[in-house]
């Protein structure tokens, strides 16, 4: 045995992982099939901009230990998410707060909001049972309509009523100002981006790219102790239960020469008729700087577009409806059964997972290995 460790993907559950069994003195090899580290969080630098490749990220957490782990690998930016929804020209804050509800209403205290969504709310009686009946219920017809009707129906290219309600059960309603659309004590983008962050964490370890484990996973195998593998678990079977769904995001980019498009790194888009859920322009994520602080002349913007995933397609988002999750627990068992393969991360687990959840789970996982 050549490796303690050999680490299948090189996005952040793979490389938190790598990074701990080595300091701990653990040989490990990491290997993608992409031809590039850092997985969905990759930043390529183009025109002196940090483009988010695989759409927009944004750390933030609440978890103090994650927290201190990402800092000892960058340093990060204040940046602070504050989206604009763009409906057919108008533009209202997100998440929904005193700037949209005044927008929308021409109410100007927290009460008088507060009796509007009040006196919406009534039509929705008893539990609601799907999404539009969710959101009707948590912030009223008109926001729903204009707000989220439109651009939900993109994301999952379903109708509203034929979605699960728990999707949009943590909606942020805020009686307040604030536009900060996360809840969370740390927040930021890291300076020079995430790609130099996951470079600095993989320092000194062995990692082959352009190389599909499965095109040699019995040599693969046989080259370590143990195997932690961060692909779809259902590609790691071989699909012989059938294929997870996922929905899946086609990204148009254009680098336009004038310094601003649109003032802010995310609008939403969310009427039902404008194709693209929402425009990111990148050079905001580091308020319009190169890495020498200098303003950059240029700007990129990406145009982001849901599909329905098919074989082949790049997975984003799970579908994490019931006969999803039972076809994945089915896959859970068989995994639980390999001796020497550890699965984890986003694809691997069947998970909507944030940043810093990913991250606190490799931590925990080699907390336990290393143990």
């Amino acid at each position: 045995m050549k490796y303690d460790y050999l680490i299948v993907g090189a996005g952040l559950f793979g490389s938190v992982c790598a990074q701990k069994l080595k300091e701990a003195g653990n040989k490990v090899l990491v290997i993608d099939k992409r031809p590039n580290i850092a997985g969905n969080v990759y930043t390529e630098k183009i025109e002196g901009i940090h483009v988010h490749k695989y759409g927009a990220h944004i750390f933030h957490t609440n978890l103090k230990e994650v927290w201190e782990y990402v800092n000892r690998f960058a340093e990060f930016n204040r940046f602070t998410n504050s989206p604009v929804a763009n409906y057919k020209g108008e533009l209202y804050s997100l998440p929904f707060n005193m700037y949209t509800f005044n927008k929308m209403w021409g109410v100007v205290t927290p009460q008088e909001a507060a009796d509007k969504i009040a006196e919406q709310r009534k039509e929705i009686t008893g539990e609601p049972k799907n999404l539009e009946e969710q959101a009707i219920s948590l912030v009223g017809r008109d926001i729903y309509e204009k707000l989220i009707k439109g651009y939900t129906e993109k994301q999952w290219g379903r109708d509203c009523k034929e979605l699960p309600a728990f999707i949009i059960k943590r909606l942020p309603v805020r009686l307040t100002f604030d536009n900060n659309y996360f809840n969370a004590l740390y927040q930021g983008i890291p300076v020079g981006g995430y790609t130099k962050m996951v470079a600095n964490m993989l320092d000194g370890i062995e990692v082959l790219l352009n190389t599909d484990y499965f095109d040699r996973k019995a040599e693969f195998d046989a080259m370590a102790e143990h195997v932690i593998y961060t692909g779809p678990i259902d590609a790691y079977f071989n699909y012989e239960l059938g294929y997870l769904q996922y929905r899946s995001v086609r990204f148009e980019n254009e680098l336009l020469d004038q310094p601003s498009f649109q003032g802010n790194a995310a609008v939403n888009y969310t009427d039902r008729e404008t194709p693209w859920t929402r425009i990111i322009e990148h050079k905001w994520f580091e308020f319009g700087k190169d890495d020498d602080g200098n303003d950059i002349p240029k700007t990129i913007i990406s145009k982001e577009y849901s599909s329905e995933w098919k074989f082949g397609d790049e997975p984003y988002y799970p579908v994490n409806d019931e006969l999803n999750t039972k076809l994945y627990q089915e896959y859970k068992k068989k995994a639980d059964e390999e001796e020497k393969i550890l699965f984890g991360g986003r694809l691997a687990e069947y998970k909507y997972y944030d940043m810093d959840m990913v991250i606190d789970s490799a931590l925990r996982l080699c907390k336990e290995i290393i143990a």
